[in-house]
């Protein structure tokens, strides 16, 4: 499983080929493993979640420091590190479905559309859930198939 983790990372921009749902849903796992561990730091290290209720007095830009000043730039450095395989991994799972990468930015622009976004979205979930086409399609060999192990070289 770990492997399947960081393998977005091992191909980090490579918006060719196919990935497995295995490949997709671990990296998944691992990005909300990775942030539930950074918000456990960041209400560790600011006392309590009664920090966040006090909004009003305290003001915003005192909410927004919690989360980007000090541990909360450990979100920043994350989401800076993981965007780039997110959507790489993100493109080549649409592949694995026989679906071109620009329907990722399709649903990127109903999510902003009410109503149409949120229809959008469990569309997308969707088709992350299904299986990829079996055997060879137009990206590429099935990463599936044990006879093409030339497909995570």
């Amino acid at each position: 499983m770990l492997e399947y983790m960081l393998m977005p990372f091992r191909r980090y921009a490579e918006f060719t080929g196919r990935s497995r749902r295995m490949e997709f849903w671990a990296f998944a796992l691992l990005n909300v493993i990775v942030y539930a561990i950074i918000t456990a730091i960041i209400l560790a290290t600011t006392g309590s979640v009664a920090a966040f209720g006090d909004v009003e007095s305290a003001g915003y830009s005192a909410m927004m420091s919690l989360f980007f000043g000090g541990a909360g730039l450990l979100y920043v450095i994350w989401w800076l590190a993981t965007i780039i395989p997110g959507l790489a991994v993100t493109v080549r799972r649409l592949h694995d479905r026989d679906m071109s990468g620009w329907w990722y930015l399709g649903f990127i622009i109903a999510s902003f559309v009410p109503l149409v976004g949120l229809v959008a979205s469990i569309a997308f979930f969707v088709i992350m859930l299904l299986p990829g086409t079996p055997g060879p399609n137009r990206y590429g060999p099935d990463p599936k198939d044990p006879a093409s192990v030339q497909v995570f070289a």
